[in-house]
This record gives C-alpha cells, sequence and structure tokens, in this order.
C-alpha cells in the first residue's frame, strides 16, 4: 500500500483525538482521546518507518516504545481519576478544582 493512505488515517485519529480532546468534559474519554493521539503517532512510525527503510526497524523499536508509555500513562491516569472520584463522585473536568488554591 502506499504511504498517502496510513498518513491520511494517521491524520484522521489525530484529528478525532484532538477532537475528544478539546470538546470532552469527562476525564476518562480525555484519557482516550489521548491514546488516540498516540496511536496516530504509532501509525506515522511505522508506515514512514516501512517506506524509507523496510529492512531496519527503527520505527517499530520506538512504537514499543510509545505503547509502553502509553500504557503507564493509562494506568497512572485511570488511577487518579479513580481517586478524584471517590472524593468527589464526579469524574467532569469542570468539577476538579482539587489543585486550585
Amino acid at each position: 500500500m502506499q504511504l498517502q493512505y496510513f498518513l491520511l488515517l494517521a491524520a484522521a485519529l489525530f484529528c478525532i483525538g484532538i477532537y475528544g480532546l478539546i470538546t470532552s468534559r469527562n476525564a476518562v474519554r480525555v484519557l482516550m482521546s489521548i491514546e488516540l493521539l498516540l496511536n496516530a503517532v504509532n501509525l506515522n512510525l511505522m508506515a514512514f518507518s516501512n517506506y524509507l527503510d523496510s529492512v531496519v526497524i527503527k520505527g517499530q523499536v520506538f512504537t514499543v516504545f510509545v505503547i509502553t508509555v502509553a500504557a503507564a500513562e493509562a494506568a497512572v491516569g485511570l488511577a487518579i481519576v479513580l481517586a478524584i472520584y471517590r472524593n468527589r463522585d464526579t469524574v467532569d473536568m469542570e468539577q476538579f478544582n482539587l489543585l486550585k488554591w
């Protein structure tokens, strides 16, 4: 397949992630939008790695690192959201005023 198709799909995923990040007030949806953004980046890394040099797997190695960081980010983010939900009984982003003075 051609590189343009992968880049178009990655751009669509990235735009959906940005839209969800900007418009969502739910913290779990925000975390899911960040995961969409990271998956779009992973798709770009894989596409460019395959397009430029399919023998060397540099893009795949970076993708594995991004997936690892994304898993850690999701675990920590969900733990924080769960702790806030236990204290506030909501996951609405506008209700999070725990860190304000």
